[in-house]
């Protein structure tokens, strides 16, 4: 006999630490039948899948091997079409830089029912780990969220709006680009005195935290790094602080 469809949750797993989770997030998790996630996403958080639970990794991660989009589409819609509940599991948000309009719209087409679950995303993680405000009176009026790289993996042309001095500028996956990012913002306009900082694994017990100007972007980031970099310019970067790791350990218990 043919199956009832079941659902699709695109759900947010926040920055990776599983007490950052919403509880509809968690409550998802627990619920699913079938699970696609990202490659960041912790163990922890994976764990609170049911025991009977089908896990498919997709990958999705900056500079590596992933399941390509039109692959995780149909997947979604296959498991779905057999009447499984199905959790698509990503990093941070998924309304920033995680492609959930075109899963929305896929599933959509297909006549499956979907909802998205929001997640706490690494620029807002970052600012509460560190103490630093994202807008802040007299100094930050605007956050813009960009990304360094487009699909084909060159960098963003448009760099008009990071010139604006009120404008605090997050700039995800960003690490490996720091110097290109650096130049562009200088020709754009922003002064190489402006703070920076950079959030290597916001959010969770092991971040960690670097900071200076624009002009010394590229050599305060190490080349080193293994976890997803986050990049933030503007005034408000001065007022980070750096979190010792007992507090963190605390904070995450």
């Amino acid at each position: 006999m043919p199956h009832d469809p079941g659902r699709v949750l695109l759900v947010g797993a926040g920055p990776g630490a599983a007490d950052l989770l919403t509880v509809r997030a968690a409550r998802a998790v627990g619920e699913a039948q079938a699970l696609l996630y990202d490659a960041l996403v912790p163990q922890e958080i994976l764990d609170l899948a049911p025991a009977n639970c089908l896990k498919i990794q997709t990958g999705k991660r900056a500079g590596r091997t992933s399941m390509a989009q039109t692959t995780i589409n149909r997947l979604m819609v296959r498991l779905a079409r057999r009447g499984l509940n199905v959790v698509r599991l990503k990093g941070g948000d998924p309304s920033v830089f995680g492609r959930v309009g075109e899963e929305m719209a896929a599933l959509q087409a297909a006549g499956i029912e979907a909802q998205v679950i929001p997640g706490v995303t690494a620029a807002a993680a970052a600012a509460a780990q560190f103490g630093f405000p994202l807008t802040h009176r007299g100094q930050a009026r605007r956050v813009v969220l960009t990304t360094a790289r487009l699909d084909q993996g060159s960098l963003a042309e448009d760099w008009r709006a990071a010139a604006d001095p009120e404008a605090t500028l997050a700039i995800y996956m960003g690490g490996a680009a720091a110097g290109e990012i650096r130049e562009r913002l200088l020709a754009a306009g922003r002064p190489a005195v402006t703070p920076v900082l950079a959030v290597e694994n916001a959010g969770r017990p092991e971040a960690r935290l670097f900071t200076g100007v624009l002009a010394g972007l590229a050599e305060m980031i190490p080349g080193h790094l293994d976890g997803p970099v986050l990049i933030v310019v503007g005034e408000v970067a001065a007022l980070a602080v750096a979190r010792q790791p007992d507090l963190l350990t605390e904070l995450a218990s």
